[in-house]
């Protein structure tokens, strides 16, 4: 599977050396790479390790963005695409079921957290809930450490899709950055995330 050079890779499982993973461009390449549904092999996580659940209204948005720590970058991400929400920390639970994206960021208590939430998600304790993968937001402009990118590709091993976003100094200093204005590898996600978080087409199992 071709990809570019000096990207994030939004390939979960895939080796790591560049300073920055690639990014497919193919929509035909969305293909999962952890698992796509609850196993019934994952226990759930003590209380404490999971995330706080609220009820929802049917009906909106098109996919939630669920920040699984505070400073996620939940509500940025919700920001560029009106059609989706941030979930404020908490899963959403409605009655005809909800599609999920975890939000994080690239620093081990970001990704730590990340994990708790996918371990929590494949346990089978949040019916209705559909999740597309896990975005992991840049905590700083530098390259990753190894041991970092090791850990996520750890983390990434346990959602259907990973997608790594560049950092954007907008979002430090609390501005709200245009969509034209965006790194084109952030663009990339944002689409990717769109298909896989479209059920036809992310293969999610009919609940």
């Amino acid at each position: 599977m071709p990809v570019s050079k000096n990207r994030w890779i939004s390939l979960g499982n895939e080796s790591v050396d560049d300073q920055t993973p690639a990014v497919v461009d193919e929509p035909w390449a969305l293909i999962p790479t952890g698992p796509t549904k609850p196993q019934l092999s994952v226990p759930q996580p003590d209380h404490v390790d999971r995330l706080p659940r609220r009820n929802v209204a049917d009906g909106s948005p098109d996919y939630w963005w669920l920040g699984v720590h505070g400073g996620a970058g939940e509500s940025s991400l919700a920001l560029l695409d009106k059609s989706t929400r941030a979930a404020e920390h908490h899963w959403p639970l409605a009655a005809a079921g909800a599609v999920v994206v975890l939000v994080a960021r690239s620093n081990m208590h970001g990704l730590r957290a990340a994990q708790r939430a996918a371990t929590e998600w494949a346990s089978g304790s949040l019916p209705g809930i559909q999740l597309a993968g896990l975005v992991v937001v840049a905590d700083a402009p530098a390259r990753l450490p190894r041991e970092l990118r090791d850990f996520a590709r750890v983390v990434g091993g346990g959602v259907p899709h990973m997608w790594h976003v560049p950092w954007v100094e907008g979002w430090r200093l609390g501005h709200e950055v245009p969509h034209d204005l965006l790194p084109k590898d952030l663009r990339t996600v944002l689409d990717q995330v769109r298909i896989a978080a479209t059920p036809t087409a992310a293969g999610f199992p009919a609940n």
